[in-house]
């Protein structure tokens, strides 16, 4: 079964597969890419807490920069981020977001908690 989550008409926030969690591409609010970084893993962490899972369930990670120069700006926060033990298979590269402000976008994929 396919379970859709805060669905429109061009996509879902979320998407739920056979124990599998999909989350569309997240972007953050803020001037930098520290700030929008901050502010895309807030909100996959809510959502991830509302699929049923967490950041130390994320099987893959992507992750699309604006401007390669910031990776290392981008990876102090990720890497202040992710759960010790649980870094994900994880892409990164640049790409021309969707709007000229935007720094930083990441899309997830990640396992539901089992239960016990």
């Amino acid at each position: 079964m396919i379970e859709r989550l805060h669905t429109a008409e061009r996509m879902s926030k979320i998407v739920k597969h056979n124990g599998t969690i999909y989350l569309c591409g997240q972007i953050g609010a803020g001037d930098g890419v520290t700030a929008q970084t901050q502010d895309c893993l807030a909100r996959i962490d809510a959502l991830l807490e509302e699929a049923g899972s967490g950041p130390e369930h994320i099987l893959q990670a992507t992750i699309w920069l604006a401007d390669m120069a910031d990776f290392a700006e981008m990876n102090a926060v990720w890497d202040a981020w992710v759960p010790q033990g649980h870094a994900p298979a994880r892409a990164c590269g640049e790409a021309k977001l969707a709007r000229d402000t935007l720094k930083v976008e990441i899309i997830i994929v990640a396992a539901e908690k089992s239960t016990p």
